[in-house]
């Protein structure tokens, strides 16, 4: 027989403990590589740069949201780690006690438990990387189903191989130590139950709390078994650090994108437009998510201008319409125009970068839609003022505040920075009447209207589109309420892969729990067996453990909500948009999240409590 076979038999015999070693360890690795290999699919991968999608700002939320979670997901996984083969390890002190008073040396030792230390982390990492690698297949194909365009990509066995040796190194790392310290305790010590659980000496510890005999024991226990009590704490608080940011945190950041998106496109927005500009202005606004590329059009085509007929039906009372907004969309090149910081000695700040830019001429008190903006929106008595996309300033100015951008050979002050999803961001708005001047157009090419809510909305479409069809075939009545709604899922789908990898951490911190409620009870199993013996029922022991498990569980997820809540607030979502409804969905989550993990703590009560009383004190 293999030196190989004991230690693996010896964990064929705890597969309580092995079991969850295994589990934790694959979660932590499936997550991590999940996220590297799902993130590289939607084409928005890990970096602050805007890529094909999004717009500037909307990317670097994401982006920041991505490598916070890395980072955590890879410290809680380290953490996980460190406990579980801490647990493993405080219930093999007593067997290496007893083998080395048979005579066996440390190196023997120490040899023997890094081989179980090898066996459980290869087959960790292997399952992590197989369950990573088919979530994102999974989840890859599955929102493909529903229409959003992600490229199933090869598998990148860079990142596979990365994830792996890093987890395998942690592995080795975290568990080597304890594996040390514990082949060099004294036999005497070791096969001592005193510090075979790691127990502290309680002379003059009471209970001021005149609580019942179940929280008295509980308590008690918490206070003997200091060493796994404090660091099950601290695992359990890292993990509902990363379960908030990813649950609370994402659906805070789900809804402040959203209502971003909702802002700048608008909500029940009907367009009239030539079905070439139509078209045009729609693929425009799917830029957002990675819509294909239509070919280029001329905007400046008479053909594409707006009839005065189509203009006399939409300002006719008897369509039940709020509101008429019309624009003049063009494209031309741009340039960066330097300006002078006041604030820092007049200090000229800029360079002279140029590119192209989408061009929209608004009537900016007749806005249906008005996006948000850092800065100062434009106003319908300032001439020669701008308002530029994110991922314009982003990409061509220094401090666009102070700057001035020129199209069409004239300057204009940039008043303000929208995040605008039309064209990824790479836009600037003037007010229609310095647009039409300069260019000499002065008729429009878009129309935008709203339907008043109390008017049947599907009726007063028909109609419009009769008459509007009967004026001239060529021009078109689009809702862009379809846009809308697409890009608000697009938006939403990113979120919820954000709020799905704290959940297979979440489950790994439930299976610590049931690793700390399996080492209590082993320290306590003659305590409760003279507590059945004096007559005490099964449910007595449930109760005390639970009590345990619930004042732990709130310990950690008091300090772990609010430090996320922080985190999320303060540092990775602007301005965040938060409602009661968001309040309430938060906290129903985070309940769900606490309910889980202390149902999956009770197991090793539930199954040590049906145990007879006679196997219990044996």
């Amino acid at each position: 027989m293999s030196e190989t076979s004991f230690p693996i038999n010896d964990l064929l015999r705890r597969k309580l403990q092995t079991s969850l070693i295994i589990i934790s360890l694959t979660l932590c690795v499936a997550s991590t590589l999940f996220l590297l290999l799902f993130c590289e699919n939607i084409g928005l991968g890990i970096s602050l740069m805007v890529t094909d999608k999004l717009t500037t700002v909307f990317s670097i939320v994401f982006s920041q949201f991505i490598i916070f979670l890395g980072i955590l997901i890879f410290v809680v996984g380290a953490v996980i780690i460190s406990f579980m083969v801490f647990i493993m390890m405080s219930q093999r002190v007593r067997d290496i006690g007893l083998m080395k008073a048979v005579g066996c040396p440390n190196n023997l030792i120490f040899g023997y438990f890094m081989t179980e230390l090898l066996v459980v982390t290869i087959i960790g990492c292997f399952l992590g990387v197989i369950l990573g690698i088919v979530a994102d297949f999974t989840l890859t194909s599955f929102f493909s189903n529903f229409g959003f365009q992600i490229l199933q990509k090869p598998i990148n066995f860079w990142f596979v191989l990365v994830v792996f040796v890093v987890f395998f190194v942690l592995a080795l790392g975290f568990g080597a130590k304890p594996i040390l310290d514990t082949a060099k305790i004294p036999p005497v010590k070791a096969i001592s139950p005193v510090h075979y659980f790691g127990l502290s000496k309680e002379p003059g510890f009471k209970v001021i709390s005149k609580s019942g005999l179940t929280m008295k024991i509980a308590l008690r226990s918490l206070y003997r078994h200091k060493s796994a009590g404090t660091r099950i704490i601290l695992c359990l608080t890292a993990v509902f650090i990363l379960a908030t940011i990813g649950i609370a945190g994402g659906i805070i950041a789900d809804q402040t994108t959203k209502s971003w998106v909702e802002n700048a496109i608008g909500r029940d927005i009907i367009l009239i437009a030539h079905q070439n500009i139509t078209r045009q202005y729609i693929f425009l606004q799917s830029k957002f998510r990675g819509a294909e590329e239509n070919s280029p059009i001329n905007y400046t085509d008479e053909k594409y201008s707006i009839p005065d007929n189509i203009l006399t039906i939409l300002n006719s009372t008897t369509l039940s319409i709020s509101g008429l907004e019309q624009r003049l969309i063009l494209e031309t090149r741009v340039k960066e125009i330097p300006g002078i910081d006041i604030q820092n000695n007049y200090e000229e700040v800029g360079d002279s970068h140029e590119g192209m830019s989408l061009i929209i001429g608004i009537e900016p008190d007749k806005v249906l839609s008005k996006c948000s903006v850092k800065g100062q929106y434009l106003k319908a008595d300032e001439e020669w003022q701008a308002l530029i996309g994110d991922s314009l300033a982003q990409k061509m100015f220094s401090e666009p505040l102070i700057q001035q951008i020129q199209a069409f050979s004239t300057f204009f002050n940039i008043t303000g920075i929208c995040l605008d999803p039309i064209n990824n961001g790479n836009v600037t708005y003037v007010r229609l009447q310095d647009l039409q001047e300069i260019t000499g157009i002065f008729k429009t090419n878009i129309a935008m209207i709203k339907i008043e809510p109390s008017a049947d909305r599907t009726s007063v479409l028909n109609q419009l589109r009769n008459e509007v069809e009967n004026v001239n075939p060529e021009f078109e009545v689009a809702d862009l309420n379809e846009v809308l709604d697409k890009n608000l899922g697009f938006v939403g789908y990113i979120w919820s892969t954000v709020m799905f990898l704290p959940l297979l951490s979440l489950f790994a911190a439930s299976l610590c729990l049931v690793g700390y409620v399996t080492l209590t009870i082993s320290e306590q199993r003659q305590e409760y067996g003279v507590l059945r013996a004096l007559g005490a029922k099964p449910r007595t022991v449930l109760k005390i453990v639970a009590a345990q498990s619930l004042i732990v569980l709130l310990a950690s997820s008091v300090l772990g909500i609010a430090l996320g809540i922080i985190v999320t607030l303060l540092i990775l979502v602007p301005e965040p948009v938060v409602t009661i409804y968001t309040v309430i969905e938060i906290a129903g989550w985070m309940l769900v999240a606490l309910a889980l993990t202390f149902s999956f703590s009770l197991y090793p009560a539930v199954r040590f409590a049906k145990k007879p009383l006679l196997e219990i004190m044996t």
